[in-house]
C-alpha cells in the first residue's frame, strides 16, 4: 500500500526537525535529493492505521530561493514528476514571528496543496505575553490549524490526528495578479493548462534558471525573454502585496502584553557583547575539550579492556591457524581500535547539538561575521565551519545556504581544515603519547592540546580563504541578514536521540570501511611471496614475517617519500589505508601491530604503541617529534576520499576539488616535516 508523502516546510528555526522527530521517532532514514548530494530526511508516522511518510524540507522563507537549500524545496514543491514531490503539506511558524512565516504558507496554500498551519514554540510566545486569536486566524486564512510545543510534545498527537482529514478546503486568493502581468499567465497556461495562475506566476518569478524545474523552463524562459519580463520586478510586488495584506489582520490575530520581560534580550546584552560574547565563545570551548578528555577517560579505559580481552580469548580458544589470526589479529583490533572513541565523540556531539538547540549558534554566526569578511568569508561560513567539527561532508553540503557564490567557494574549500570527528581518534591517541595527564588549575593538558589542535585547524582554514579570496573573482557583495531565534530551553529527547544518529551513522559508515579494511591489512600482513599455507592442517600453518608480506613490501616502497616526516614503514601503511578515512589510521595501526605481535599480549593499542621502535632510527617510533609531526599532518591533510567527491560534486568542477587535494596535502607535508626537523 502507498504512502502518503507528507512534507515539512517552514523558515529557519521554527523548531521543524524537532516537529519531525516527534512525528517520526526512530522510524527514519536519511537520504540524497536525486542528483545531488544534499542530504534529507525522511521518516514513517504511523496513527489511527494510516501511514505516512514525512520528508523533512530545508528550512526556508519564500519561494523566491537565495540559496541552493531554498532551490531545493521550490522544486520539490513545483515540479509533479520530483521524487520527493508531496501529497500534503505542513507549513510549520514561529508563534513569536507570525508575519514571516505566514508569508510563506500562503504561498504554498496557493499551489493548491492540502496544507495544515502548524503554529510552535507557543510556550515562548506565552512566556512573552503574547497572545494568538485562533478563531481570527482560521477565518482569515482558511485552514485548518494546530498549535504545538515540541519541548513537551502538546499538540502533536493532535497534530497526527489531522494528517488524515487533511483536504483542500474552498480557497480565497490571498494575492491577485496584477493586471499587467495577466496576459504573461494567460499565455502560459495555454501551453500548460495543468497549472494554476499562482504556479505560472510563480515559475514566471524565478531570477534562477535552474531554480525552475526541466519541466517548464523552456516555455517559462521564452516568455521571459519575448516580453522582457524582470522577474525581480514580480517578486517585489507579490512580496509588497503580501506583507500588505498580512499587515491590515495581523493586530487582530496577535497581541501583546509589553510589560513582559524578555529573557533573549537580556541574555543577548552578553552573548553578543563584542567582548563578553568571545570570552563566552571560547570559554564554551575551552569546556567542550576539557569534557572530551575529562569524562570519556574512564568508559574508553573500559571498551580497550573489553577488546583487548576479546582478542586474548580468541586465541586462547580459537584453534591455531588463518582463522584464529583473522578474527584475533585483524577484526578484533580493527574494530575495537575505532569503538573505543566512541565516548569522546558522543561529548563533542552532545556539545554541539545542545548549542544549536537553546539557540547560540546563531549568536556565534553574527560574532564571527566581522571577523571572518577580511578573509574572504562571511558570518554564514560559521555554519559549515562549525559543522566541520563534526563532519566536512555535510558542512560542505551546508554551504548551500550562502548566497554569494564566492563566499559559498571560498567556504568549501577551506572547511576540511577544520577538525572534523574522524581526526579524533587520531589525534586522542598521539596527545596521549607525548602530553602528560597533568591539571593545572583543574585544566587538563591533553585537553589544552586537542584545543589548540582545533585552533589550529581553524587558523588554516582562514590563511588558506585569506589566499582564496585574492583568486577568486565575484563583483557581488553580500550582507549578513540573520535571524536570531530566541534563546529555549533544549529538548534533551532531541540532544540524546541526535547523539545516538551521529554515533551510528560514525560507527555504521565508518564500520564497514574499517571491517573491509582491517580484513584487507590482514591478508596483505599475513601473506607474502614466501607465504606456507596448509589448509588442511592449520596448526602446520605459518603467517609471513610482516616486513616480508605483501603489506611490508609496500610499506618499504614508500619509505623513503615519508622518513623525512620521521614516519616508518608502518605508519606509511596507515596514512594510506585512512584516505578511505581518516579515523581509519588507529584500526590500521591496531591490525598491525597485533600481526607483528610474537606473543598473546592482550594489552591496548597504546601500550603497543608506547613499546613501538623504528629500526631505522633505533629510537621509539612514536616519539615527541613523530608524534607532532603525524599530529599536523593529520591536522592538515585531505585524507578522505568521501569529501573529495563532494566537494566534486557541489563546485561541479574536478579542478577545485584536485586543488584543494594538493594544496592541503603539500601544506601537510611541509609542516610535519619542518616540525620533525626542528624537535628532532
Amino acid at each position: 500500500m502507498s504512502k502518503t508523502r507528507v512534507a515539512l516546510v517552514g523558515n529557519p528555526n521554527v523548531g521543524k526537525s524537532s516537529i519531525f522527530n516527534l512525528l517520526t521517532g526512530l522510524n527514519q532514514k536519511t537520504g540524497n535529493y536525486p542528483g545531488i548530494t544534499v542530504d534529507f530526511k525522511s521518516g514513517i508516522c504511523n496513527h489511527a492505521n494510516n501511514s505516512y511518510e514525512i520528508v523533512d524540507l530545508p528550512g526556508t522563507y519564500t519561494l523566491y530561493p537565495n540559496s541552493m537549500d531554498e532551490e531545493i524545496v521550490l522544486q520539490t514543491l513545483l515540479d509533479e514528476n520530483h521524487a520527493n514531490f508531496p501529497d500534503k503539506v505542513l507549513v510549520v511558524v514561529d508563534a513569536l514571528h507570525m508575519k514571516r512565516g505566514l508569508l510563506l504558507f500562503q504561498q504554498i496554500r496557493e499551489l493548491g496543496f492540502p496544507t495544515l498551519l502548524v503554529v510552535n514554540l507557543i510556550d515562548e510566545a506565552e512566556r512573552k505575553g503574547i497572545n494568538i486569536h485562533t478563531d481570527f486566524l482560521k477565518e482569515k486564512l482558511e485552514s485548518h490549524i494546530v498549535f504545538t510545543n515540541a519541548r513537551t510534545g502538546e499538540g502533536i498527537d493532535v497534530l497526527k490526528s489531522h494528517l488524515e482529514k487533511l483536504d483542500v478546503l474552498p480557497l480565497e486568493n490571498y494575492f491577485e495578479i496584477p493586471n499587467e502581468y495577466k496576459i504573461f499567465i494567460q499565455n502560459i497556461r495555454e501551453d500548460l493548462p495543468e497549472i494554476s495562475d499562482f504556479k505560472a506566476w510563480l515559475l514566471l518569478s524565478q531570477t534562477k534558471e535552474k531554480a525552475i524545474p526541466e519541466l517548464y523552463r523552456t516555455r517559462i524562459l521564452a516568455e521571459k525573454e519575448k516580453f522582457k519580463i524582470t522577474s525581480k520586478r514580480l517578486q517585489i510586488v507579490e512580496t509588497v502585496r503580501r506583507y500588505s495584506y498580512l499587515e491590515t489582520i495581523l493586530d487582530k490575530i496577535v497581541s501583546k502584553n509589553t510589560h513582559k520581560k524578555s529573557v533573549t534580550h537580556v541574555l543577548d546584552q552578553i552573548a553578543t557583547h563584542k567582548f563578553w560574547g568571545y570570552i563566552l565563545f571560547f570559554s564554551i570551548l575551552f569546556v567542550i575539550f576539557q569534557s572530551i578528555f575529562y569524562l570519556a577517560q574512564i568508559p574508553m579505559d573500559l571498551i580497550d579492556g573489553v577488546f583487548g580481552n576479546f582478542s586474548f580469548w580468541a586465541k586462547q580458544n580459537i584453534p591455531e591457524g588463518p582463522i584464529q589470526s583473522l578474527i584475533a589479529d585483524g577484526i578484533i583490533p580493527g574494530i575495537g581500535g575505532v569503538l573505543v572513541f566512541i565516548p569522546q565523540i558522543a561529548i563533542l556531539f552532545t556539545f554541539i547539538l545542545l548549542l544549536e538547540e537553546v539557540g547560540y549558534m546563531s549568536r556565534v554566526v553574527y560574532l564571527m561575521d566581522s571577523w571572518l569578511k577580511p578573509f574572504g568569508l562571511s558570518g554564514k561560513s560559521v555554519v559549515p565551519l562549525m559543522s566541520g567539527v563534526a563532519c566536512a561532508i555535510p558542512a560542505v553540503m551546508s554551504a548551500r545556504n550562502i548566497e554569494n557564490d564566492k563566499e559559498r567557494l571560498i567556504t568549501i574549500l577551506v572547511t576540511p581544515f577544520m577538525t572534523c570527528s574522524a581526526r579524533l581518534p587520531v589525534y586522542a591517541i598521539l596527545i596521549s603519547l607525548v602530553i602528560p595527564k597533568g591539571d593545572w588549575w583543574l585544566m587538563n593538558y591533553q585537553g589544552l592540546a586537542l584545543m589548540a589542535l582545533y585552533v589550529l585547524g581553524f587558523l588554516m582554514a582562514l590563511f588558506a580563504a585569506f589566499l582564496l579570496k585574492f583568486n577568486i573573482k565575484s563583483s557581488y557583495k553580500s550582507y549578513l541578514i540573520l535571524d536570531m531565534p530566541t534563546y529555549k530551553l533544549p529538548i534533551f529527547k532531541n540532544i540524546v536521540f541526535g547523539v545516538y544518529l551521529k554515533c551510528m551513522d560514525f560507527v555504521l559508515g565508518a564500520g564497514k570501511i574499517i571491517l573491509a579494511v582491517s580484513i584487507l591489512l590482514w591478508a596483505l600482513g599475513t601473506f607474502g611471496p614466501n607465504t606456507k599455507v596448509n589448509w588442511d592442517d592449520a596448526s602446520k600453518w605459518t603467517g609471513t614475517e610482516l616486513e616480508e608480506s605483501y603489506l611490508g613490501i609496500i610499506g618499504k616502497s614508500i619509505e623513503p617519500v615519508i622518513e623525512p616526516l620521521g614516519y616508518d614503514w608502518k605508519i606509511g601503511i596507515g596514512i594510506l589505508s585512512s584516505f578511505a578515512a581518516r579515523e581509519v589510521f588507529v584500526p590500521t595501526m591496531a591490525t598491525i601491530y597485533s600481526i607483528d605481535s610474537d606473543d598473546d599480549d592482550a594489552s591496548g593499542l597504546m601500550s603497543r604503541m608506547k613499546k613501538e621502535y623504528n629500526t631505522t632510527t633505533q629510537q621509539k617510533t612514536y616519539s615527541t617529534a613523530t608524534s607532532i609531526s603525524l599530529l599536523l599532518f593529520y591536522a592538515f591533510a585531505m585524507q578522505c576520499i568521501s569529501t573529495i567527491a563532494v566537494v566534486k560534486r557541489e563546485t561541479n568542477s574536478w579542478r577545485w576539488a584536485i586543488a584543494q587535494l594538493v594544496f592541503m596535502t603539500g601544506i601537510a607535508y611541509a609542516s610535519a616535516f619542518a616540525v620533525y626537523q626542528l624537535l628532532s
